[in-house]
């Protein structure tokens, strides 16, 4: 049978996005259909990784010159600082990204349709503009990337004025000396620390019993540390009643309950950021037409390759699930793309990092300590901390802790766990190490780079060995090269 396209993508975020260049470097011919009628990117660009990490930038960079350079005199920093000036760098940075995918699915020869796609059957897609008016395309395979979106919140509305969220952010004419922000997931944590750094007094409220259960419980404690000098409160545990106007009191009241407690309380702020739970966009794209299936919360069920329960049709991106990112999504969109092309054996193997943008980052790969401790591991810990490295001393920054999970007779390195400044990028170090079955002995036998924060992967290493020689393993044969190194 003849189709229009080799392969139809719905979404142009990072799954599909990825998958479109992948699929042109097999000769095939490619129409990606989106949603947005002004921009390319999806979320991933336009309301979720690219902006709020251009934000996170601004206030780091903001917040480095202050911890640099006494502050008296100047003023807080939502005095000193415009909101308009830190939205004109994010809208810049967004522009910037918005063209070059543009240039990259021009340059590559990806056909493009704007308007919402429909599944008429598995190998049919139906599009409806803006105008109204549809059109359909056939394609051998399909790929589903339409990504997710927060729900709407119950006790109160976003009015994009004083309650924004992630997308009417760019409504803040200014930068409050008060917030709340309302949700426990990272998007929030980061956007609470963003803030926190300009000085701003933030509340953040979640549902949750604890925000970022999956870290490492000694990577928590470090990083709570670091919210208390950012003067952060954090409201585990609670229900959000309404948000409304004080007139006397001229403020926004946010009313809340303490789920262990039943009391109710008030916090007054200037404004609200709502960072809702995730759900996949799946409604409307026709998935019953293709007898695609879904688990309880929505998500997509796909195997390995990304196939769906239709084997001609793909999905990948947040529309599957987790792990979420907009990192693992480029990968997911690649494997599926090669599936498509007949390339076989590709898959997302063993551990993968994942990293968390807040003021400081985290970032994590691998066996937590409590992980590793459930499975009945003979595991060592090595620890180094920031205060301990010339890096941080030149950079006035004192908190932060790199952690490393070694196998106490092997000395493989099981798990590589960083609260601190750059710790997003130095992760990948000790995922080249992880991937490739090397031992902590490399950071010992190799020259770092002097002064750098990856020079703590050197400390936590010679700290995990003292730690086995005093278990009663010699030293010297620890640090052998007869030792199987």
């Amino acid at each position: 049978m003849n189709y229009d396209y080799d392969v139809i993508i719905l979404g142009s975020g990072p799954a599909g996005f990825s998958a479109a260049m992948q699929t042109t470097k097999f000769e095939k011919k490619v129409l990606l259909v989106e949603a947005d009628e002004k921009h390319l990117g999806g979320a991933w660009i336009n309301a979720g990784t690219v902006p709020s990490k251009a934000l996170r930038e601004a206030a780091a960079s903001i917040h480095k010159y202050n911890q640099l350079f006494s502050k008296q005199g100047f003023g807080k920093d939502y005095h000193r600082y415009k909101m308009a000036d830190l939205l004109r760098f994010k809208e810049q940075v967004v522009n910037y990204e918005n063209s070059e995918v543009k240039r990259n699915l021009i340059k590559n020869e990806v056909h493009t349709a704007r308007g919402f796609g429909k599944l008429i059957d598995n190998h049919k897609v139906e599009v409806t503009n803006h105008l109204g008016s549809v059109s359909s395309y056939t394609g051998e395979f399909i790929l589903l990337s339409t990504g997710s979106s927060a729900q709407t919140p119950k006790s109160f509305k976003v009015d994009d004025k004083v309650v924004v969220d992630n997308r009417s952010l760019v409504n803040m004419t200014h930068v409050p000396r008060r917030l709340v922000i309302i949700g426990g997931g990272v998007n929030a944590i980061e956007y609470a620390t963003i803030f926190a750094a300009l000085g701003t007094k933030v509340n953040l409220l979640s549902s949750r019993e604890e925000y970022l259960p999956f870290l490492d419980a000694e990577i928590h404690l470090e990083f709570e540390k670091m919210l208390d000098e950012l003067r952060m409160v954090i409201h585990n545990g609670v229900e959000v009643i309404g948000v409304g106007q004080n007139p006397l009191r001229n403020c926004t009241e946010v009313k809340y309950r303490d789920l262990d407690s039943n009391e109710l309380r008030v916090i007054e702020t200037e404004q609200v950021i709502h960072f809702g739970v995730r759900k996949p966009n799946t409604d409307g794209i026709g998935l019953e037409n293709a007898g695609i299936e879904t688990d309880e919360s929505g998500y997509i069920m796909v195997n390995e390759h990304y196939q769906t329960s239709c084997e001609n049709v793909y999905a990948a991106g947040d529309i599957v699930g987790f792990p979420g990112l907009a990192s693992a999504s480029f990968t997911q969109g690649r494997i599926a793309s090669c599936h498509m092309a007949g390339i076989k054996g590709l898959k997302l193997s063993g551990a993968h990092p994942f990293g968390i943008y807040t003021i400081p980052e985290i970032s994590s790969i691998g066996l937590t300590e409590e992980e590793a401790k459930a499975q009945g591991l003979d595991y060592t810990i090595g620890r180094a901390y920031y205060k301990e490295l010339t890096k941080s001393s030149v950079s006035n920054t004192q908190l932060g802790l790199l952690k490393m999970v070694i196998d106490s007779k092997s000395l493989s390195l099981l798990g590589v766990h960083i609260v601190g400044e750059s710790a997003c990028d130095i992760i990948h170090l000790g995922q080249a190490v992880i991937k490739n079955k090397v031992d902590i002995r490399y950071f010992v036998d190799n020259i770092l780079n002097y002064p750098t924060f990856s020079e703590a992967y050197r400390v936590a290493a010679f700290n995990g060995l003292n730690r086995v020689n005093k278990s009663g393993v010699k030293y010297r044969s620890l640090i052998s090269s007869e030792n199987g190194h």
